[in-house]
């Protein structure tokens, strides 16, 4: 993008600072832009080649320092994939560019929705060699979020070194899917150029085409060469150029352009560029950009200086976004805030990391002020109380502030609203505090969190492992809020609520190598209950004589099942003094501690009502312990005498999904035993399916609903109460928790 500029937003003059090392950048020479895609597209590749163009990496594509910018996690490179958002801060045309890196598989999307809050515009990057699967419906869902909050947004089509690529066809598909009711709002800026096929028929893209410039952009010396198109070229871009101008023109707040181009006036090139810019960054045009990483030893990768003037001409400055609404502590509205360097601070911490050599890192979004090294700032707390997070609210000393670079940080002296920061030895700050000034401190409203629904039971591997299990594990929830830990009180589990199997297998990666605690993933264990299926009476009878002191207690009563809900109540209608009053507690107590040991396989047992009625006592053995043991023998073998009920619990299940899965969702949940009580529209699209389905079939749901949606549903549950469990799944989850409970017995 050349010849035009917003006039209220443009960049300030280049310097000699590399980015990396910059600090204290005015927010109008900042752009903040969150990569999003699925995993694949290339977002890590394109950030590198971005990396590359403007200098913050050599040519052979390592960082000045001597990191690789895709070495960022041991976990990241075993797997192949991004695991966390990563910061990578690169400059061009004396603009600072905090290019925000987000993983694309969907386990990972609390790191994408940090990147959303951190930045002022997206890159959506799509493949162009999926087979026509470049555009996936997480992505299109992201896509939309975006489209909510009025987020500017772009696309760059990936791969199109590939044999398979197609730029156009995947132009044409973005404009379907991602345009909506608009198509005209997602169209290209510039076509492919390619050179001479080879033997294999396949003909490499070697430069660009401007729709609006007509100009050509030969990347094939490794260097960007303009040049004027050659006449087939030049008569390819006709249809593709009306249709962008016209798409520009319905963008323009000049109302008197569509009347001069139907009135046949050739449009100034500069005026079109300066309207394409704006109507970019207030998100009302979505240019569609092409790249393709640097050949082996070239420095500009194909559409990298595109993109980069797109950044920084079209994108918007932290300027030009509004801050999230702040309120006191307590919860008190305070003026909204502006994106003002001398302003009062507020900053969010948008990630939390521990580094083996400087502990605990912060990645800082400064809203308004500047922050500064060794001062003191407050901590304001989020609330994620039920994910294992305490609320926060100290004061704390903030240490070096630095830049990434690679693996490594450079220290910068400040960061200045609009700017993204690392910073160091926040002990108590988590992901989505608040930092503020300790006189006037401020709470930013927290964006959305999804809710972790994939639970994984875990224990420490060995004796050694126990010491560091709770720390390793509290560590671990402070740097990632899509987790959450459960003591489970019912089952004694230690739970991990995580994303999916690739969220968990990451925590538990990150437990044994970065804090050196060995775990071992057990079956998660669902709480069950169990009940008496009818009255029945039964006698508990403790007498022991062995020389001296004897115990002796016989106590005998009733069980009669209540409704759900009801827990266990006991009734004393002794009378004649059978069971003394001092020993009628302690009957009650026994029975009270067997029911919640379980009578068969260690289950808890309620909704029963227990009625003493009669019993035995003797002068000189009878004692509270007696009487206890009498009254814990009188409620088992009144198990042993009528059919005990194994209650399950059952979740109210919603289910979110486009329409044209609701029938395979129905279905799916039927056959885990649901009942299905109907669908109502969500809007675009969408419906809503509630069902009530028993939790021991919805363990793996996280997991199994994004397989049968492709990637497209989400869901949510709520315990509803305990109900009967089929006779014989009953029988057999009696089997199995018997056997379970020998075992720990054993222990």
């Amino acid at each position: 993008m050349s010849g035009g500029g917003r006039k209220d937003a443009a960049p300030g003059a280049a310097g000699d600072v590399p980015a990396a090392a910059a600090g204290g950048s005015r927010p109008q020479e900042v752009r903040n832009v969150v990569l999003v895609g699925h995993s694949g597209a290339g977002k890590t590749t394109l950030v590198e080649a971005l990396a590359l163009a403007t200098g913050a990496v050599g040519r052979a594509g390592r960082v000045e320092d001597g990191g690789s910018l895709s070495d960022r996690d041991g976990i990241e490179r075993r797997q192949q994939r991004s695991v966390q958002l990563s910061l990578v801060p690169v400059e061009w045309g004396g603009v600072r560019i905090n290019l925000l890196d987000t993983p694309g598989y969907a386990d990972f999307v609390g790191e994408l929705r940090a990147g959303l809050r951190a930045a002022d515009a997206a890159l959506f990057v799509v493949s162009a060699a999926q087979d026509g699967e470049g555009i996936g419906g997480a992505t299109r869902m992201v896509w939309d979020e975006c489209a909510a909050v009025g987020m500017p947004r772009a696309v760059v089509v990936t791969h199109l070194e590939s044999a398979r690529a197609g730029f156009e066809e995947t132009a044409a598909q973005c404009a379907r899917e991602l345009g909506g009711d608009d198509p005209d709002a997602v169209l290209p800026l510039y076509l492919p150029v390619r050179g001479p096929a080879g033997p294999d028929g396949h003909a490499p893209v070697t430069g660009l085409v401007g729709l609006l410039t007509g100009r050509v952009h030969d990347y094939s010396s490794g260097e960007r060469v303009e040049a004027d198109p050659d006449p087939a070229t030049a008569a390819r871009l006709a249809g593709a150029r009306d249709r962008l101008v016209e798409g520009i023109i319905a963008e323009s707040e000049d109302e008197t352009l569509m009347d001069r181009y139907l009135g046949g006036e050739a449009l100034d090139t500069g005026t079109l560029l300066a309207d394409l810019e704006r109507a970019v960054a207030r998100g009302g045009f979505h240019p569609v950009l092409a790249a393709a990483p640097a050949a082996e030893g070239a420095r500009q990768g194909l559409g990298t200086v595109e993109l980069l003037e797109l950044v920084t001409r079209g994108f918007p400055t932290p300027l030009e976004r509004a801050a999230p609404p702040v309120t006191d502590p307590e919860g008190h509205p305070r003026p909204a805030l502006a994106c003002d360097p001398d302003g009062p601070l507020a900053a969010e911490v948008v990630r939390t990391a521990s580094d083996p050599y400087v502990g605990r890192l912060s990645l800082v979004r400064v809203f308004s002020g500047t922050l500064r090294p060794d001062e003191t700032v407050h901590v304001s707390g989020h609330g994620l109380r039920d994910r294992g997070h305490e609320d926060h609210d100290v004061d704390e000393r903030v240490g070096a502030l630095s830049s990434p670079s690679g693996r490594q940080q450079r220290p910068v002296p400040s960061a200045s609203a609009g700017d993204l920061v690392c910073v160091a030895r926040l002990a108590r700050a988590e992901t989505g505090d608040t930092l503020s000034d300790p006189d006037h401190p401020l709470l930013m409203a927290p964006w959305r969190m999804p809710d972790p629904l994939l639970p994984v039971a875990i224990e420490a591997h060995g004796n050694a492992d126990e010491d560091k299990f709770s720390q390793g594990l509290a560590r671990l929830v402070a740097e990632d809020p899509t987790m959450r830990l459960e003591q489970n009180p019912d089952t004694h589990q230690v739970v991990l609520w995580c994303m999916g199997e690739a969220h968990a297998e990451v925590a538990l990666e990150r437990l044994r190598g970065r804090y050196g605690v060995r775990v071992d993933a057990v079956e998660h264990r669902v709480p069950l209950r169990e009940t008496f299926g009818r009255a029945v009476s039964a006698r508990g009878r403790h007498v022991k004589q062995s020389g001296g002191h004897g115990q002796f207690a016989i106590c005998d009563i009733e069980v009669e099942p209540l409704p759900a809900g009801s827990g266990v109540e006991f009734v004393d209608r002794v009378v004649g003094g059978a069971v003394p009053r001092q020993f009628v507690p302690s009957v009650e107590k026994g029975v009270r501690a067997q029911a919640e040991r379980g009578v068969t396989a260690g289950i808890p047992l309620v909704d029963v009502r227990v009625t003493l009625t009669d019993g035995k006592a003797h002068s000189v053995d009878s004692s509270d312990a007696a009487f206890q043991t009498a009254g814990a023998l009188a409620l088992r073998e009144a198990a042993a005498g009528c059919g005990i009920r194994l209650l399950e619990p059952v979740d109210e299940v919603g289910v979110l999904v486009p329409d044209a899965y609701v029938g395979p969702v129905m279905s799916d949940l039927s056959g885990r035993r649901g009942r299905v009580l109907g669908a109502e529209p969500a809007g675009a699209g969408r419906s809503l399916v509630r069902a009530e389905v028993p939790e021991t079939e919805i363990g793996r749901y996280a997991v199994e609903l994004r397989s049968l949606s492709h990637g497209t549903g989400r869901f949510s549950r709520h315990y509803a109460r305990h109900e009967p469990m089929p006779t014989q799944l009953a029988a057999k989850m009696h089997h199995l928790e018997g056997a379970e409970e020998q075992t720990a017995r054993a222990r």
